[in-house]
């Protein structure tokens, strides 16, 4: 048997620059700097960010030539996503809904074209609400 994990500690994102993608992901997302791990925002490190709550933690790698990432998936109660879906139209951004009969997502990428993913499980509320 496999030893326990007990969550996902963080996940890459490749970015063509950290300050640009600390405001992005700060304005958009809401996630800010962990002023603890700034030992490893140099050359070949990641600058990491966290979201509010400090759950949810992303290591940007910066590169002039960045590769995107593969689709990194948030959770949010169903009242949640819809107030995601608003915040992230107010900042512009194209978002795909998609209602996948179990779950509804939001599909947006960053200005780096990481593609990223907000899931709610709470399928009929949002269904019922989009219908409104």
């Amino acid at each position: 048997m496999a030893p326990i994990l007990n969550a996902v500690d963080h996940l890459h994102v490749n970015v063509g620059s950290w300050s640009e993608a600390e405001e992005w992901y700060l304005s958009v997302l809401g996630f800010k700097r962990v002023n603890a791990l700034m030992g490893w925002a140099v050359k070949n490190g990641p600058l990491t960010i966290e979201n509010p709550e400090g759950t949810i933690h992303l290591a940007l790698f910066e590169s002039e030539s960045p590769k995107t990432t593969d689709v990194i998936a948030f959770g949010a109660t169903g009242e949640e996503f819809l107030h995601w879906k608003t915040h992230l139209e107010s900042h512009g951004l194209k978002l795909r809904v998609t209602d996948h009969k179990l779950a509804y997502s939001l599909y947006f990428s960053d200005p780096w074209q990481n593609s990223h993913e907000i899931t709610t499980y709470e399928r009929d509320y949002v269904a019922a609400k989009l219908a409104t």
